[in-house]
């Protein structure tokens, strides 16, 4: 399929917040815990999901920082075999998606993303925003303002967002 097919098949949807995204996030990091076991360093559920009130793209990501010395392609390996699918490889980190089908979303969708500890600006983000709801709402408001015109255009979504996030987290890293 082309990148124009696959974002046809898989649009931009946002939700109203679901108190179930928590429990999900929660569960598939149980889960990566089992699979992952010691390659792990710290673990935390980040995105929009993890940001409290918030209208979101019901997809969990899923933030797992390794040890420096971490083995990518062993980290590959075993989250291929677990059902995972590689999106994206480079030498600073790994990401996964699951919930993908031939059909579209499955019930349950999840990014993993596989960073050296350390690399983790989303955890800056997301906490900054949970403790600062007004500009939650804000980030919210922007990504309902997105939404139709990038439906179909992830790059474009997410590039449209990127000065916002950039803002916010370079606050909530000044502010500690």
């Amino acid at each position: 399929m082309t990148l124009e097919e696959l974002w046809q098949l898989f649009p931009i949807i946002l939700t109203a917040p679901n108190p179930e995204w928590s429990d999900w996030a929660k569960q598939e990091i149980s889960y990566l815990q089992t699979v992952l076991g010691d390659l792990i360093f710290r673990i935390n559920h980040i995105g929009s999901t993890a940001i409290k009130g918030i209208w979101a793209k019901p997809i969990i990501d899923i933030l797992v920082e390794t040890d420096k010395t971490a083995n990518f392609t062993a980290i590959k390996n075993l989250l291929v075999k677990a059902g995972y699918i590689c999106m994206n490889e480079n030498k600073t980190g790994l990401d996964f998606n699951k919930g993908y089908t031939t059909n579209g979303f499955a019930d349950k969708v999840f990014h993993i993303h596989i960073r050296l500890n350390g690399n983790n600006d989303e955890i800056y983000f997301r906490d900054y925003l949970n403790t600062h709801s007004d500009v939650a709402k804000d980030y919210e408001k922007l990504k309902l303002s997105l939404w139709k015109s990038f439906e179909h255009d992830r790059d474009g979504y997410t590039n449209a967002k990127s000065d916002f996030i950039t803002h916010y987290t370079t606050i909530a890293k000044q502010s500690l």
